[in-house]
């Protein structure tokens, strides 16, 4: 199944009980709204589908796995219930993750900013590759990473949390993630990783469902109310994305891109 999106997609592929979801977008991978929503819809989806035993999540191309919210779409919110909309779908993207009841396997084959920390911080198991550097930049922006911050705060820590959220400039090196307990697994080149994420999840394919579930909702016990907790965060970023600064510092950053 592929759900084109202009300019991207979200794509489907199911073999031996093994549910790969690809996003892609042109711009580094950013997302807006559409495949936030698709993304979100794939998940949730293939966690209803008795037949999938693991879902891999993956992203398509080189170096950047998620470069999180599309600066195109953050530069043409003009109200609060837009922006809370937008923001709200970064939640919904966490909590398929969370409720979906497979295990998930993130492939981070490239650098994560903001919202891909955050769903790489909402996968269950995430294996990366040496360069999967990661940055939570919102502050840079004028907001805060306020909806994907449950999902790194539960993965990380507090402490390490705080780090990446206060320095909102500064990349930390990806074996900073993997031993901050963000990647499971980091490994010297591509070939590496999918090497592990080929065992990892035909091992899983053959293993129990039901078990595989109950550790999952064990793993994510005294989340049940983050459904309401990360739509209020939405609320935030949408509002705070809506001051001067916001706009100017995103249309510096729109400008180093172009």
């Amino acid at each position: 199944m592929i759900e084109e999106i202009k300019e991207g997609y979200v794509k489907v592929e199911r073999e031996h009980g093994i549910a790969t979801i690809e996003f892609y977008h042109p711009q580094r991978n950013s997302l807006p709204g559409k495949i936030l929503d698709a993304l979100a819809k794939a998940i949730h989806s293939e966690g209803l589908n008795t037949e999938t035993k693991v879902i891999v999540l993956r992203s398509a191309g080189e170096k950047v796995f998620c470069s999180g919210a599309s600066f195109d779409e953050l530069s043409s919110i003009t109200d609060e219930v837009t922006g809370s909309k937008f923001f709200n779908g970064f939640a919904q993207v966490i909590n398929a993750m969370r409720t979906a009841p497979q295990l998930i396997i993130a492939r981070i084959q490239g650098k994560c900013v903001g919202g891909g920390v955050g769903i790489a911080a909402a996968a269950d198991y995430a294996i990366a590759v040496d360069g999967a550097d990661v940055k939570l930049s919102e502050l840079a922006v004028g907001i805060g990473p306020f909806v994907v911050g449950p999902a790194v705060e539960r993965k990380i820590g507090t402490s390490a949390f705080s780090q990446l959220a206060i320095d909102a400039t500064m990349w930390r090196p990806a074996d900073w993630a993997r031993r901050k307990g963000l990647f499971a697994e980091l490994h010297a080149d591509v070939a590496g990783m999918d090497d592990s994420i080929t065992r990892m999840t035909t091992t899983l394919s053959n293993s129990s469902s039901d078990a595989m579930r109950e550790m999952k909702q064990i793993f994510w016990a005294g989340t049940d109310h983050w459904d309401e907790l990360l739509k209020e965060r939405a609320k935030i970023s949408g509002r705070l994305i809506l001051s001067e600064y916001s706009k100017n510092a995103i249309a510096k950053f729109k400008e180093k891109q172009s």
